[in-house]
């Protein structure tokens, strides 16, 4: 007898139980070891049931919510239990699923095999309903406790992630108040980078030097660009006009600070996504690079540059140069594009400036919108 019904082709044979219940499912070969545990299971669970090893990998394949355990036959044709549990332990969706062999009641040798495959515990035959029934269970409310345990602890970590972003992207802003220029900065600047970057992804120019899953991290990470300008004295960061050489060595130093910020966060803040911190580090230190070499802290020429940091030196320079700042005023648009395209080459990455150019409509209505000029 099988309790467990199918959606046709019009919902793509997408499998489905009562959404009250877990899902248990039976594979066996013999009809009647089925129908046993089915009368066991059925009042508490939805029963799948699966003759071989090929059909239970495709229920499996089909189920909107997999199974809280599998009742694993070990002698089966075709694929034994062993090779169902093989692919399942392969598959991130099944990994975790408990897994409870059916065998006979004198497989010593298969009960030490199925623990070391990984199995869980064992239904022996001939079936005794009380020991189905609580081994079942034991094992369905231990799932349902971890799994509970795992949707927690995941919560708690993208809150704790969340939190610490949020007060890293506050020093960053707290650093941009303190040059006098608003907090809108760094937001313009990681919109502009989202842009440039989905951009210089989807032209195929820089083929597996940036991820597409990377975009958000590299948006995100350009909002720190400038954090290193905490250990620039005032005197030299509030200049009403140009810096003479000797100031202008003590700005420099911005770069290799942030670098050296991220580094210690990196250490003792924890943020799950490795590459944001890595995009932090490579922007900080390399933003002010050029193209010919000729850029600071480390004179990098061409590709030697990270190609976060050629992005952002484009992006941090169109906002520079289009919004008004303490040393000087705000240029249009035009005339910004203008002196970025005469870096072309030798300030920038002449294939970024392009990608770039192609997109100033974008970029004009983010200024627009964000912009703070006078």
């Amino acid at each position: 007898m099988k309790v467990y019904y199918e959606f046709g082709n019009a919902f793509s044979g997408i499998i489905r139980g009562r959404e009250d219940m877990d899902n248990i499912l039976i594979v066996d070969d013999i009809d009647v070891n089925r129908m046993i545990l089915n009368e066991i299971l059925n009042t508490d669970y939805n029963v799948f049931e699966a003759e071989d090893g090929f059909r239970a990998l495709e229920m499996l394949d089909s189920m909107t919510e997999m199974p809280k355990a599998v009742l694993l036959d070990i002698m089966m044709p075709g694929m034994d239990g062993f090779g169902v549990l093989e692919k399942m332990k392969g598959n991130p969706e099944m990994v975790k699923i408990p897994v409870l062999f059916i065998t006979a009641a004198d497989a010593d040798v298969n009960e030490s095999r199925c623990l070391k495959a990984g199995g869980s515990d064992f239904i022996p035959k001939p079936f005794n309903p009380d020991v189905v029934k609580a081994r079942v269970d034991n094992f369905v409310q231990l799932k349902n406790y971890r799994d509970s345990l795992e949707e927690m602890l995941e919560k708690k970590t993208k809150e704790l992630i969340a939190t610490n972003e949020s007060t890293i992207e506050t020093l960053a802003t707290i650093v941009e108040h303190r040059s006098l220029e608003s907090g809108a900065h760094i937001q313009r600047v990681s919109e502009l980078t989202k842009i440039i970057a989905k951009a210089v992804i989807n032209s195929n120019v820089f083929q597996g030097q940036i991820d597409r899953s990377h975009l958000n991290s590299v948006a995100k990470a350009s909002k720190l660009h400038d954090i290193g300008k905490i250990g620039i004295p005032d005197r030299i960061l509030l200049k009403p006009g140009p810096l003479n050489d000797e100031e202008f060595e003590v700005m420099k130093g911005h770069s290799f600070i942030g670098s050296k910020i991220i580094e210690q966060i990196s250490k003792n803040i924890f943020i799950d996504e490795a590459n944001y911190l890595t995009y932090c580090g490579q922007i900080c230190l390399s933003h002010h690079e050029r193209w010919d070499g000729r850029g600071y802290p480390n004179k990098l020429k061409g590709e030697e540059i990270p190609l976060s940091a050629r992005l952002l030196s484009v992006i941090d320079v169109y906002d520079a140069l289009v919004n008004k700042r303490c040393y000087k005023p705000s240029l249009s648009h035009e005339e910004t594009i203008a002196i970025i395209l005469q870096g072309k080459g030798t300030q920038f990455d002449p294939r970024i400036v392009e990608i770039f150019v192609e997109n100033a409509e974008k970029i004009r209505l983010i200024e627009e919108e964000l912009g703070d000029r006078e």
